[in-house]
């Protein structure tokens, strides 16, 4: 039962995938090319750009979500104080260089 239900999933990944590529290829063959004089792609760049969007915009969910959720709920069981510890020695080893407020600067839009 249990490796049915594997195979069933495994089966539609891989039909999502095929579907996904295709509509990827052929929004994009069909509004760029006439748009911006930009090549049309193949089903495997649409593939391609499929998986980089899901890597640049998605991010890994999935890798490291059990470290996140107990990173999270070690700083709700912070006290005030060594909240802003934390949050002042994340800032230094991320290179945080903002002014003397508490909280950062919105990041400015640059398109």
């Amino acid at each position: 039962m249990r490796a049915t239900r594997i195979a069933k999933f495994a089966v539609m990944a891989i039909l999502a995938v095929g579907v996904f590529g295709f509509v990827v290829m052929g929004l994009w063959n069909w509004i760029l090319p006439p748009a911006t004089g930009w090549r049309p792609i193949s089903y495997w760049q649409a593939l391609g750009l499929l998986v980089l969007s899901k890597i640049l915009f998605g991010g890994l969910r999935g890798y490291g979500g059990h470290w996140r959720k107990r990173m999270l709920r070690r700083y709700a069981e912070m006290t005030p104080e060594e909240q802003a510890k934390f949050r002042e020695a994340m800032r230094t080893r991320c290179g945080y260089r903002g002014g003397d407020s508490e909280e950062p600067k919105p990041a400015s839009s640059t398109l």
